[in-house]
């Protein structure tokens, strides 16, 4: 996915700067669990027994000593500490623009820590009961003093100011009051900012980077705004509001979020959905489904973005 060719011009120098990142990546790769691994799994009756096929994969060494009884929580958690642990490895041995990019991966976790504490303590749960609950690629030392934060203000001047969101929280000051209106309206503008400042940086490095990272971070585009539009179908947000949250890039800019503007019921979103051939697949399970959620749509958009990732 990243073009390291535009740093090293030969194959001597590319060796020398990223040969060693790009073996482990590799490394990484073929660890991954394949269909045949997932068919496995599904025949799995118990949580010892996908700890006992698990333990015949690269999970092996992080698995093989966790106490009994088992939690879904605890091999969860401990699978993904793995890809956290390499992921931070790589970082820590990248050089740039490679870094750079690594970085940016983390923004989007650091939003939704962020949009969790804050929801959290909004509905007065602690912030050491939330913590757990943050996902480890976008932790920071100031996560823990977001408690008292009473408004958009502190919360920059406290939390956010000593962390990569600065430059994108300055539109979020102009909301006042910390209440779940706002909160949900700070998420889609740190969202809308971080999309369109990784794609910058993408563009930039050019190459299959930026051929690449458009298409995938054009689909993150359009998944914020259909789930914008479906959260906001049921609030006071009013249309004009809804569009100016919208990410101004992806196969839904600028005629789908026009369409998206005017819906009024999850219908018309689906109808929208469906003029367009990136979403097929995302409509067909919609069809076939008799749950119709918004965790049931971000669930649908999962397995479209591995295929682009892949």
């Amino acid at each position: 996915m990243f073009d390291t060719s535009i740093t090293c011009s030969s194959p001597m120098l590319h060796n020398a700067k990223n040969g060693f990142l790009e073996g482990a990546l590799r490394g990484c790769h073929a660890g991954l669990l394949s269909t045949h691994d997932y068919s496995k799994l599904i025949l799995c009756e118990t949580l010892d027994d996908v700890k006992t096929f698990l333990c015949s994969t690269d999970y092996c060494s992080l698995l093989q000593d966790l106490p009994s009884p088992l939690l879904s929580s605890t091999i969860a958690t401990t699978c993904t500490q793995k890809w956290v642990d390499e992921f931070n490895a790589f970082r820590s041995q990248a050089a740039e623009p490679l870094g750079t990019f690594l970085d940016f991966l983390t923004y989007g976790h650091m939003i939704d820590n962020v949009v969790l504490l804050v929801t959290g303590a909004l509905h007065e749960r602690g912030v050491h009961e939330m913590l757990p609950k943050c996902h480890p690629l976008g932790t920071f030392d100031a996560m823990a003093s977001m408690a008292v934060a009473n408004n958009m203000r502190e919360l920059y001047r406290i939390v956010i100011i000593e962390t990569p969101l600065a430059p994108y929280f300055s539109q979020c000051l102009k909301q006042e009051d910390l209440d779940e209106m706002n909160v949900e309206i700070m998420r889609n503008i740190l969202y809308k900012a971080y999309l369109h400042d990784f794609t910058k940086f993408c563009e930039g490095v050019g190459g299959i980077t930026a051929t690449l990272m458009t298409d995938i971070l054009g689909f993150e585009a359009d998944k914020q705004a259909i789930i914008l539009t479906i959260n906001s179908l049921s609030t006071d947000l009013s249309r004009n509001d809804r569009h100016i949250f919208f990410p101004e890039m992806g196969s839904l800019y600028p005629d789908g979020h026009r369409d998206l503007v005017s819906c009024n019921d999850f219908g018309q979103v689906q109808t929208v959905m469906e003029m367009f051939a990136s979403f097929e697949g995302i409509c067909t399970r919609l069809r076939r489904s008799n749950d119709i959620s918004v965790e049931k749509v971000w669930t649908f958009f999962f397995p479209a973005k591995i295929v682009l990732a892949d």
